[in-house]
């Protein structure tokens, strides 16, 4: 299948390249940049050299069977205003513009563990936001069970990567090395995906999330520590997690202690949980970059093509 990317200078591209070169079923046939207009692609993503032979462009072939647009938030929108002929391909879309379900294109919202079928019968997908993936896949299968009954209670830390590309005050390394932050409090951007999936499972919930985001002194990965009332054994929120996840192969259900290395360079999510008297707390971990964004994008593209859905995506860990 061809492939183009629109917008390929920023760190998700990179990884979505990365991704593509070695998919078994894809020929990345384009992939376009304003700024980086004629350059080869090696020159940003200098980890590519060898493996990538292209240069930047400015506008697709027109032979692309599939587009990832990974543009900044609100700029998708506007692409299509000036490119709608792009519609008439498949296309998955990395920004925020099309992920509330009453959506003006009709995109479908590319979480895989909520809406797989879906997205398999899809042709336009709205990829979730890194913070929204790892919090949803905390409280999911108690909310497909009727059973978020309280208020959410979430902090998560992200890295660096997760900001962007462009240097900013908070982002460049003299200021964040060695450094924590929140910011966003109480009012991040991923609590409206956030809400309507909890609220598509479980019609009735409306309880507060509270949710503090936080800037960590890492490049890549999401940590969210999450909790909430449930009256439910840790043996049988193991059981009911591990029987929701069943067809998930890279949500992973653990018993052990987790850490963010154990994510970064993977798109899988690893989830721990902890039940203390009346709580039951959630660790979840995935790598922004990957199950957060450019992983979970080729995930989706797998579903929609009816391939092996880990196809690409069996990636190594850190580890150290």
């Amino acid at each position: 299948m061809k492939v183009g990317i629109i917008g390929g200078a920023g760190y998700t591209a990179g990884e979505l390249i990365r991704l593509l070169v070695h998919h078994p079923q894809v020929t990345l046939t384009t992939i376009t940049s304003k700024s980086q207009d004629g350059l080869p692609v090696s020159d940003i993503h200098k980890d590519l050299i060898g493996d990538v032979d292209m240069n930047f462009t400015t506008q697709l072939n027109g032979h692309e069977d599939l587009i990832f647009l990974c543009q900044g938030h609100g700029l998708s929108s506007a692409y299509f205003d000036k490119h709608p002929e792009v519609l008439d391909k498949m296309v998955i879309d990395l920004s925020t513009d099309f992920r509330p379900r009453d959506n003006a294109l009709g995109f479908e919202y590319g979480l895989p563990e909520l809406n797989k079928e879906t997205i398999k019968k899809a042709k336009n997908i709205a990829n979730p936001g890194c913070f929204a993936t790892a919090i949803q896949l905390a409280f999911l299968p108690l909310a497909h069970h009727q059973l978020l009954q309280s208020e959410l209670h979430i902090t998560g830390i992200t890295g660096s990567t997760g900001a962007g590309q462009q240097p900013r005050a908070t982002t460049h390394f003299s200021w964040r090395n060695n450094n924590l932050s929140i910011y966003k409090l109480f009012s991040h951007q991923h609590l409206a995906e956030l809400t309507e999936s909890l609220s598509q499972v479980q019609v009735d919930y409306n309880q507060p999330i509270n949710f503090v985001p936080m800037r960590g002194d890492f490049p890549r990965g999401i940590y969210i520590s999450a909790y909430t009332d449930c009256h439910l054994s840790e043996a049988e929120l193991l059981k009911m997690y591990t029987s929701y996840y069943s067809e998930a192969p890279f949500t992973i259900v653990t018993t052990n202690e987790v850490s963010l290395k154990e994510v970064v360079n993977t798109n899988k999510c690893l989830l721990k949980i902890t039940k203390q008297g009346n709580k039951v707390h959630f660790s979840s971990l995935i790598d922004n970059l990957l199950k957060g964004a450019s992983g979970q994008a080729v995930q989706n593209m797998n579903l929609m093509m009816g391939w092996d859905e880990t196809l690409g995506l069996k990636l190594k860990s850190i580890a150290f």
